[in-house]
């Protein structure tokens, strides 16, 4: 899944998982609960990594899986799909724009009826990540030719492990 926050991924990945059987591995619903915090001190990419882990054990078992963390980044996006094929599974990209508008709505209705489920957003914040948000191209979304690895990097096995760091070799 791939947007930024109430673009609606969280729905969309529940339908995604319903409709394939698929394992839904959602890292706010480990975050919240543990720590109180989406992001917790840079806790949120320890969380990622071990669900990634647990994601390509699934896959090695043939489970069908949707990772429901929003990858912003392209190199993120990129290190996943190339996982992905490493376990010999397809992967696809599914992306969900949303205006800042309803984005903004989304989020104080969500923040008034569930605040126990989600952690504080200003517009502030929404304009900031909105900044950062590397749309996808028509290759990502076509699960395309992925590219190399970031310059410094020997592969994307290398670049998974710095940039979450839990993730072992899974």
């Amino acid at each position: 899944m791939l947007g930024l926050p109430a673009a609606g991924k969280t729905t969309r990945a529940a339908e995604l998982a319903a409709t394939h059987r698929a394992l839904r591995l959602t890292p706010d619903q480990w975050m919240i609960p543990l720590f109180g915090d989406s992001m917790a001190e840079g806790k949120r990419w320890v969380v990622e990594g071990r669900l990634i882990s647990v994601a390509r054990q699934a896959l090695r078992l043939g489970v069908n899986v949707v990772l429901d963390y929003g990858l912003w980044g392209r190199d993120e996006r990129s290190a996943l799909r190339w996982l992905a094929r490493a376990e010999g599974a397809s992967c696809q990209v599914v992306y969900l724009p949303v205006d800042k508008d309803v984005q903004l709505a989304r989020i104080a209705h969500r923040q008034e009826t569930t605040p126990h489920q989600t952690f504080p957003m200003t517009e502030a914040d929404v304009d900031a990540w909105r900044e950062r948000f590397q749309e996808p191209d028509a290759g990502e979304l076509a699960d395309g030719e992925i590219s190399a690895a970031p310059a410094g990097w020997p592969g994307w096995p290398e670049w998974t492990a710095a940039h979450w760091p839990s993730y072992g070799d899974g």
